[in-house]
């Protein structure tokens, strides 16, 4: 038996037991040696608040008007998952920018006062594990909690929408579908009720968000992944084409490794060049990232893309040409 088993088991011979069950007799029971049951017990008691009475020589039994109430919590967690929690605790408050800090602060401290109470631990050497973000955007945190509020209880939200691109402001009311977490920065998929179309929204330009107490409009998966993952990039809508981007030998050692895109097609030439290809729709994203190996990567196609990316480069030379 592992302990979990072992408690459970513990806990029903102590809940039937209608007289002290002696340590020897739950040593076969539980086919554990002496030492264990008496850990086991003290857990029970000291962790979990079991009504425990009786003593080594004469056994041990739950307290007879406190058995019948008493139960087992529905979830409690081994010493290493409650490391597991709490690091994940952790490393989601670092990746939010500090946003979740303040709610999940209750959890850290329950989290901490079970492992305290269960190993004997009194801190858990969570700076031992380094999280750098990088090129996270800003936001605001009333905003945010109004968005995850409104998409795990299936609400509308209402919104103000600045986008980048032009810096319009616009309102907007959808039905949230989900929240994902993406190259450091959170977007929202929703249902735009005014424009009856899937819409990824970069939640850091989400200002005065409110839930609305209607009931959100649920978009069926498939069609989520069909009209918001097909192509490459958060904003990617239905794919357009394939791009085929070469990349030297020496990136190839990277970029083989990489998932650039569900559907990604790649395969080593026999240069040692690396061919990959992926489907995408709105070129930007895609651009960046092929421009981000400079001389080691090249679009060889679709012709228009190639094009894009020799007049984003050409454009950029001008920069250091002025005098």
């Amino acid at each position: 038996m592992d302990r979990y088993e072992r408690i459970t088991a513990l806990h029903r011979l102590l809940k039937s037991a209608r007289y002290p069950v002696t340590v020897a007799t739950l040593q076969d029971k539980l086919g554990c040696s002496r030492a264990t049951v008496y850990r086991d017990l003290a857990f029970l008691r000291d962790a979990l608040m079991a009504p425990i009475e009786g003593d080594g020589e004469a056994g041990f039994r739950y307290l007879a008007d406190e058995s019948d109430r008493f139960e087992l919590p529905g979830l409690w967690l081994s010493s290493e998952e409650l490391h597991a929690l709490l690091a994940s605790q952790h490393l989601l408050a670092r990746t939010g920018g500090g946003v979740l800090s303040s709610v999940l602060a209750p959890l850290q401290q329950r989290i901490e006062s079970l492992l305290a109470a269960q190993a004997g631990v009194s801190s858990w050497p969570v700076d031992r594990v380094r999280v750098i973000p990088h090129r996270g955007r800003k936001f605001d945190e009333a905003s945010f909690r109004s968005v995850a509020s409104a998409v795990l209880e299936r609400k509308q939200l209402g919104f103000e929408y600045r986008a980048r691109s032009t810096d319009e402001a616009t309102k907007r009311t959808v039905s949230p579908q989900r929240l994902t977490h993406y190259r450091d920065n959170w977007y929202l998929d929703g249902w735009d009720h005014d424009r009856e179309a899937l819409r990824s929204f970069a939640v850091d330009r989400v200002y005065k968000a409110r839930v609305i107490d209607s009931t959100a409009r649920d978009v069926a998966d498939s069609e989520l992944d069909e009209q918001l993952g097909a192509s490459y990039g958060i904003f990617s809508g239905a794919p357009k084409g394939w791009a085929t981007i070469l990349f030297s030998a020496k990136a190839a050692r990277w970029v083989a490794d990489e998932h650039w895109h569900s559907k990604q097609q790649g395969r080593f030439l026999a240069d040692g060049r690396y061919e990959l290809k992926v489907p995408y729709s709105v070129s930007r994203e895609l651009l960046m990232d092929v421009l981000h190996y400079g001389s080691d990567a090249e679009i060889v196609e679709p012709m228009m893309l190639r094009e894009q990316a020799k007049a984003l480069l050409e454009l950029a030379l001008t920069n250091y040409e002025k005098s």
